[in-house]
């Protein structure tokens, strides 16, 4: 059964149930979705067809569902993003449904292929993994155009019949208020969101049947104090544009260790290359990259991630592309950026590797961050240096508050490499520390 078809079956079943509650106007039952759709003008087939999140979530539904109808390709694109550099129509394969860009957070952006098969098997895998239920409507905070959003929040409302309510802005106000009057609800959000919210004192206040975090690492220490101030777990959800699910934890337990990321979703099978990165089969795997490349392809996707496997547990030891070489010793930036993330001033940070003007060091480690209240980098030094040994330690600090994760719950580190690199050859002078000054005002 194809995807607009399985919608079919859902607008015959959930008639007259709500399917989606706008923040901002009044409730979309199934049939009233159906309605719109059928208003819009005939794509012609195989035409790309990009949706942007950017339109609202209403036309966004729209056409995702318009492009499915007339057999088009869709392109979802992030609201945050402007529109990606899209491929000829002619070199897509005519079994082709849906293209999705990487974040780029490992590089330049790549479109990924896949089948409307692809994307129904995610869906389910991702519904049979966490236990989704329509009694408990999905809370919509993160982008529905991005990989997470789309497989977690659009593909369970269009192919599933789980609702979606909308909140305006990811505000803690507007949470509280867009889940005035709800029994329960399911959260799918990254971990700013949830530090925020945690900070702000609303976590009681929202009605949460299950809490879920993707798109970055969730400082443990966060975890295990939400868990034991609120008696709410946060579930930690591994995904990738190229496959979809690849794990979940389960557990009711926060996480002891940063490492852990939880077990294979069902129907993903893990295994880890002989250069110790993370493989992942599943029928959700996406058909290839645009143009192709060897490290997805026939069901399998090799990842970049540095792993191990314990009794099927899931551990990431940093990312292959991502280790520094600090006069031979590697280092994982992760590990940097997850103890930087302890310090209860610090919101956001990236850490990453530049060339060093001492050859024999190969690289140093800069370490760029964002605070909430005024720290020097000499109090950022004297509080890491206890904690990790002088090969460790960043030799250069940049203090910015233009440091936010994107749609996605990401900080490039390409992108903010770049940026640090730029500004440095501006300045020719060695420089122990790069201070925004509107970090200090």
């Amino acid at each position: 059964m194809g995807l607009y078809e399985t919608w079919q079956h859902i607008v015959s079943s959930h008639h007259q149930n709500i399917a989606v509650h706008p923040a901002d106007s009044a409730p979309l039952r199934f049939h009233d979705l159906q309605s719109l759709v059928d208003q819009q003008t005939p794509l012609p087939a195989r035409q790309i067809q990009p949706a942007n999140a950017s339109d609202g979530i209403v036309p966004f539904l729209v056409q995702t569902l318009r492009a499915w109808r007339d057999n088009a390709i869709l392109c979802p694109v992030e609201s945050d993003l402007t529109l990606p550099k899209l491929p000829d129509a002619d070199v897509i394969p005519a079994h082709i449904a849906h293209l999705k860009f990487t974040s780029g957070t490992t590089g330049e952006p790549r479109c990924i292929m896949f089948r409307t098969s692809q994307l129904a098997a995610d869906a389910e895998n991702i519904r049979s993994t966490m236990g989704l239920d329509p009694v408990h409507p999905n809370l919509s905070v993160i982008s529905l155009a991005h990989s997470y959003g789309f497989s977690n929040l659009v593909l369970p409302l269009l192919l599933q019949g789980h609702p979606l309510i909308v909140a305006s802005d990811v505000l803690p106000a507007s949470l509280v208020r867009a889940c005035s009057g709800k029994p329960s609800i399911t959260l799918p959000a990254v971990p700013a969101m949830w530090r925020a919210w945690f900070r702000a004192g609303i976590l009681d206040q929202l009605p949460i049947h299950l809490a879920i975090t993707a798109g970055a690492p969730m400082p443990v220490e966060l975890e295990q104090t939400i868990h034991q101030q609120h008696n709410l777990k946060i579930h930690n959800f591994l995904g990738s544009s190229e496959c979809g699910a690849i794990a979940y934890d389960p557990s009711p337990e926060p996480r002891t260790g940063p490492s852990y990321v939880g077990h294979p979703a069902h129907n993903v099978q893990v295994t880890i290359s002989a250069d110790n990165c993370l493989e992942v089969q599943s029928n959700a795997v996406a058909e290839g990259y645009l143009p192709a490349h060897p490290s997805l392809q026939h069901g399998k996707f090799i990842t970049t991630d540095l792993a191990e496997l314990h009794r099927h547990a899931i551990h990431l030891l940093g990312r292959a592309s991502d280790t520094i070489n600090l006069a031979g010793r590697k280092l994982d930036p992760t590990e940097i950026e997850t103890l930087l993330l302890q310090h209860p001033d610090i919101h956001h940070c990236v850490v990453f590797g530049v060339p060093s003007r001492d050859a024999t060091r190969c690289e140093e480690t800069v370490a760029i961050i964002r605070t909430e209240l005024p720290l020097t980098q000499s109090e950022i030094a004297q509080w890491i240096g206890t904690q990790l040994p002088p090969w460790k330690r960043p030799r250069h600090y940049w203090f910015t508050q233009e440091l936010t994760p994107n749609a996605r719950g990401k900080t490039p580190r390409p992108l903010w490499r770049e940026k640090w690199l730029n500004q440095h050859k501006i300045d020719a002078r060695p420089h122990t520390s790069l201070v925004d000054q509107k970090s200090t005002s």
